[in-house]
């Protein structure tokens, strides 16, 4: 039995998972709210957000679960990436529990919660796995090949399709976040009224990019020519097709995986998904998406990977107390340097 934390971006989690996939306990505090007169996440706010929610929303959870901190095996909490202030939170109070209660404290890649998170959902997704990472701050396809052991196909080379689909929100006035409003928004248009660009589309690495589309929508609306529920509908289309070719690309170099997995927070749009699945069909591969409250960002992916970590290494022992948190965190640090000055990790 874990207990995870999760504070990289604007949701405070705390969860309760154990080894046989049972979530015991979660609470998620979102800070919508706080941050929507701004159009976008505030670090600062962010991170005292965190700060005044989390010791109340541990305690909060034990209690759900009618259990102590002594019932726990181990603390699990996000070391990285994702902006460091909340980080620092999260990771500081992993910590301080670990070391009052004497249990080991396991410091989890964000990133590798999401990637292992459809594990927890289906017990029969197996070892290796194709997974479309894609969320606000990341966009990658990524051979799964076991815990701890991750390859990168692509990535993007300077922003990802969850800001993509946050600005987008932001242009057409629709507010904070960005996301589902676009989604619903999308469903009154026509998606091949506006004439958006494809970024990367039949280039020869599966890279993305999306900052080129951003600067289309920007200038779609600026013409008057479309109504923004075209607009959002063509971006959507645009988006879809250029996952789609990026993942074919990645399928002819990487060779047949048994299944194609989506995870993050953009992994909640229905049109999506529905591309995806058909893109499995068509290459005879198991289609795999964890259920919505798992694709954004949440604890109990985070104290999952904890017991991936666990079940993987029975003897752990636990991280150094003095690990530091990081704000950037490949989950395949050899992976080589692709082209583009705002490249992300």
């Amino acid at each position: 039995m874990v207990l995870g934390i999760e504070s990289s971006c604007d949701e405070t989690a705390v969860a309760l998972v154990t080894s046989d996939r049972r979530i015991l306990a979660q609470r998620i505090a979102s800070q919508e709210e706080e941050h929507a007169p701004y159009g976008g996440v505030v670090p600062e706010i962010a991170a005292r957000a965190h700060a005044q929610r989390l010791a109340p929303m541990l305690e909060a959870v034990l209690g759900d679960a009618g259990l102590s901190l002594d019932a726990v095996d181990a603390i699990a909490a996000t070391a990285g990436p994702g902006l460091i202030g909340g980080v620092m939170v999260g990771l500081v109070s992993g910590k301080a529990l670990a070391m009052a209660s004497g249990k080991p404290l396991i410091a989890v890649n964000h990133l590798e919660g999401h990637a292992l998170s459809p594990r927890l959902a289906d017990e029969t997704l197996g070892f290796p796995y194709l997974l479309l990472l894609v969320s606000g701050g990341h966009c990658q396809i990524l051979s799964v090949e076991g815990v701890g052991t991750y390859r990168r196909l692509a990535t993007t080379i300077d922003d990802a399709l969850g800001e993509a689909f946050d600005k987008t929100a932001k242009i057409l006035g629709l507010g904070y976040p960005g996301g589902p409003k676009v989604e619903r928004l999308a469903m009154e248009g026509d998606p091949k009224s506006v004439p958006l660009p494809r970024p990367l589309k039949g280039s020869k690495e599966p890279h993305f990019s999306f900052a080129g589309l951003k600067s289309a929508v920007l200038r779609a609306h600026e013409s008057g020519d479309h109504s923004d529920a075209d607009i959002a509908a063509s971006f959507q289309q645009a988006a879809v097709d250029c996952l789609i070719d990026r993942l074919e690309k990645a399928l002819g170099q990487a060779g047949p995986h048994p299944a194609l997995v989506v995870a993050g927070g953009v992994a909640a749009n229905q049109v999506i998904r529905s591309a995806l699945e058909a893109l499995a069909s068509r290459h005879q591969m198991q289609f795999v998406a964890p259920p919505l409250q798992l694709c954004t960002d949440n604890a109990a992916m985070i104290a999952w990977a904890g017991c991936e970590r666990l079940i993987q290494t029975p003897d752990f022992a636990g991280d150094p107390l003095d690990l530091k948190a990081r704000p950037r965190w490949p989950l395949d640090p050899d992976a080589e340097a692709v082209r583009g000055a705002g490249v992300k990790a």
